[in-house]
């Protein structure tokens, strides 16, 4: 029989390390594995490695869509600046780029988030917690959750806004465009003279020949009954 005053061993626990961020919240490091020279995934379940590339490609989609939204922010200045349709479309693809981008990650992230409380992908993860431990557990979801999908509806929104105001643009440069049309038509001569303000009437003058110097001195003598 054990002897009771005989200490009982307890199975190890894994200890995992948290700090505090600057916003008073308690987080860990997530490893990745991006370089892994020791080639530590080689042991990893199939679950283990589909929860760890959806978790490499939330961070690269989100890297994108940064990047796509930066380049977005510099053709909305230079459409604005110029009030031209086309770089303001080109802002609204963008934008909507980056919104579509983000909208991945989340997805990813909801999907790393489900195999780590439903599929056996590690120890320190849900499923492999004891059930003391899972009984007093509370999961929510924090500031920066809202804060993500905030952010890609208010991208989504302003991908509307500005397809509206590229065809806003757009019509106002074709009203433009027409307007100056009708000061580019060509203009014919017409045949019929009318008389200016301040000018008589070209018919009030007698119709020619008319005769200067020599030539109304040697005017031909017409004989006739009257002699003229």
């Amino acid at each position: 029989m054990r002897d009771p005053k005989e200490p009982v061993s307890c199975p190890e626990l894994t200890t995992i390390e948290t700090y505090l961020s600057p916003v008073e919240t308690h987080c860990m490091n997530v490893d990745y594995f991006f370089l892994d020279p020791d080639n530590q995934t080689h042991e990893f379940s199939e679950d283990a490695m589909t929860r760890l590339h959806m978790g490499r490609s939330t961070i690269a989609l989100f890297v994108v869509s940064f990047f796509v939204m930066f380049i977005a922010f510099w053709t909305g200045v230079a459409g604005c600046w110029r009030r031209s349709p086309g770089n303001i479309t080109a802002t609204a693809i963008l934008v909507l780029l980056a919104c579509l981008l983000s909208a991945g990650a989340m997805g990813f992230w909801h999907g790393v988030e489900y195999y780590e409380k439903e599929r056996v992908v590690g120890e320190e993860f849900y499923q492999q917690w004891n059930s003391i431990l899972k009984d007093n557990t509370r999961i929510s979801y924090d500031w920066s959750f809202f804060m993500a999908w905030t952010g890609v509806a208010f991208s989504l929104v302003s991908a509307i806004l500005f397809s509206g105001a590229a065809i806003c643009l757009r019509g106002e440069r074709e009203r433009e465009e027409a307007l100056n049309m009708q000061y580019l038509m060509p203009v014919y001569p017409q045949k019929q003279q009318y008389a200016y303000a301040g000018y008589p009437n070209p018919n009030a003058y007698p119709s020619g020949p008319y005769y200067h110097g020599q030539q109304q001195q040697q005017q031909p003598q017409y004989a006739g009954h009257y002699n003229y």
